[in-house]
């Protein structure tokens, strides 16, 4: 029998204590987000349009947004997302049907979408830094009959979509390429439509298309259904202690997730305002939050490192910021962002557009991105880190075939179970591309697992932190850079053989740069080769590093080793073979010698 003299010989008093009321404020957590999001199940009759509408008949006096020296209240906000609702049923456009919307920031992006879901039109979310190739891909397979594109989109939109098979209808909002939507919007009804229109409609359906880069070369149309997206966009809410009085600062694209819908999610959903930025400037970043009165941001690893590397500013300690939340936010800098700026509540989470997991660190813990008390794992057991060979590229199985888990604080790759409940993986337009997101037969005949492709570590108290990701895509400059995409583009080029694209670090900087290992067989343009391959990448996809081989360095079965070339990475200390870097001043590659080798380590080149 186990008594307190024995529990205090055991375990020390203050590291009991100190776990009892880590695990006390684990379970107010939860339960605090049970209530917000316990009632959302694929079934569910209430939608995402019939919570904006609720929020605008609550809140409908306060200000929805602030954005660039204009207010839009929750009642205008409401109104203009009507019309919006309006101009689909005059152009013939039902559930199911899907609209393309590529725009920059603005209140009106989320208009857009929400009054397009007020009558169940799916809307699919441009990334705005596509052209070409990439953009044509993404408005194909959205199957959209209309795209509604802003003012300094519509023209790459436009030329894109034009060898399109039956192209679809181009909106312009506000330009000069497509008809103006935006002035026809007034004389439109600001009235509700009919919710018999989207009555038929669940949790299960689609409301939105986002869109993530992934191993197949080409960005993915994931499906964001009803019920994923009220998850997503109440998830916050509780954490960040967000309500009518707080102001949200978000000034990532709202193509994408962490944005768009849980940033806009957080404020909505409970009366708060959303400061909303065109585009994030680490220059005018303190000047927005301390004189728009911010009380909450929405960040990236990325954003972080970027204002911790501008000079001290007058207003960084000024504001009245008390909790934020993200992620990619790195350990060796957590500590730093936290104190010099101030701000005592930062809530780290893990999660994927496309994916199944997803975890939150509410107590600060420094590089955590979620934590699984050993307590919770029998309600928890979605979620399993299993063996990974780097080498292979694939989890490890056992003599009986099955996968083997990992250790505690053994490197593995995550997975996140499907099942019909809430956790289920909705998966992409592609069918194709959704198998092989699929582990089967992981642990009993039968399972299926989602593979998030991330390298994680979990500890002895059940803290999770991300490692890596593993093989055909890495993170760069906030976006999922396809190695297989790049390669594709590389190869193309006149002069180039083959490409061996692959992610490394830079000091100084968050996520992998890409690199590029190219065989030649011809002549090749270097002072150009930038320029030409941002006509078929977007910017963050084109490599920092271009390594010249005599051969390319592959397996038995033929495919590209990148383990020692990602080790190796761009040291001339281990690399014998010509290195090109591309120089952020003069926008081109050039030779990368010792000099520049050096001043890359000082931090003297910003990419």
């Amino acid at each position: 029998m186990v008594n307190a003299a024995s529990l205090r010989t055991a375990v020390p008093f203050h590291d009991s204590f100190s776990q009892m009321k880590r695990d006390l404020d684990f379970l107010r957590m939860a339960y605090r987000m049970h209530k917000l999001i316990g009632d959302v199940t694929p079934e569910t009759e209430q939608l995402v349009a019939d919570d904006f509408e609720t929020s605008a008949d609550k809140f409908a006096a306060n200000v929805a947004f602030r954005f660039e020296g204009g207010l839009t209240t929750y009642a205008e906000f409401d109104a203009q997302a009507n019309r919006i609702a309006h101009w689909a049923l005059a152009h013939n456009l039902k559930a199911g049907d899907r609209v393309a919307l590529c725009m920059e920031n603005c209140p009106d992006y989320v208009a857009i979408w929400v009054g397009l879901a007020k009558v169940g039109v799916v809307t699919a979310l441009i990334n705005t830094h596509l052209d070409g190739d990439a953009l044509r891909h993404c408005l194909t397979i959205s199957e959209a009959s209309h795209i509604i594109a802003g003012a300094t989109r519509d023209k790459a939109v436009t030329e894109a979509s034009a060898t399109m098979d039956g192209p679809p209808q181009v909106w312009t909002w506000g330009g000069e390429h497509g008809e103006d939507i935006a002035a026809m919007l007034p004389s439109l009804s600001a009235e509700r439509p009919s919710r018999d229109l989207r009555a038929h409609l669940r949790g299960k359906d689609d409301c939105l298309f986002i869109y993530t880069s992934g191993t197949t070369g080409l960005p993915k149309a994931t499906k964001i259904t009803n019920s994923r997206l009220q998850i997503m966009m109440r998830t916050f809410i509780a954490p960040c202690y967000t309500g009518p009085r707080d102001r949200v600062y978000i000034t990532l694209p709202l193509y994408h997730a962490t944005g768009g819908a849980c940033g806009i999610g957080q404020a909505l959903m409970t009366g708060a305002s959303v400061i909303l930025r065109r585009k994030f400037s680490a220059t005018a970043f303190w000047d927005d939050v301390v004189d728009e009165g911010a009380t909450s941001i929405v960040y990236i690893g990325e954003l972080c490192r970027y204002l911790l590397n501008q000079p001290v500013h007058p207003k960084e300690r000024q504001h009245r910021l008390r909790t934020g939340f993200g992620n990619g936010l790195r350990a060796e800098i957590w500590t730093e962002f936290r104190e010099r700026f101030n701000i005592t509540n930062l809530v780290e989470f893990y999660g994927a557009t496309d994916g199944n997991v997803n975890l939150m660190s509410i107590d600060g813990t420094v590089g955590a991105v979620g934590r699984i008390p050993k307590w919770l794992k029998a309600r928890f057991d979605h979620v399993e880190f299993v063996k990974y060979d780097l080498e292979k590229e694939d989890v490890v199985r056992g003599e009986d075939g099955y996968v083997i888990r990992a250790a505690a604080n053994e490197v593995g790759e995550m997975l996140g179970r499907m099942s019909d409940e809430e956790f289920e993986f909705a998966g992409y337009h592609d069918p194709k591309a959704t198998e092989k997101k699929i582990l089967r037969n992981v642990f009993e005949q039968g399972d299926r697992w989602f593979r998030t492709g991330d390298l994680m570590r979990k500890d002895e108290d059940g803290y999770v932190y991300f490692v890596d990701r593993t093989g055909d895509t890495f993170r760069w400059k906030g976006e999922n850079v396809s190695t297989s995409e790049v390669s594709n583009a590389l190869s193309r080029v006149e002069g180039i053989a083959t490409a061996n694209v692959y992610g490394v670090e830079i000091p100084g900087t968050d996520g992998k740069a890409g690199m590029a290992a190219i065989t030649l067989n011809g002549d090749v343009d270097f002072e150009s080769l930038h320029y030409n391959l941002s006509n078929s990448l977007p910017a963050y996809a084109i490599p920092i590093f271009l390594r010249i081989q005599r051969e390319a360095d592959t397996t038995g079965t033929l495919k590209f080793r990148k383990v020692e070339l990602m080790k190796e990475g761009f040291s001339p200390d281990l690399v014998d073979d010509p290195i090109w870097m591309y120089h952020p001043e003069r926008r081109q590659y050039v030779p990368f010698t010792q000099d520049r080798y050096d001043s890359l380590k000082s931090g003297a080149f910003r990419f």
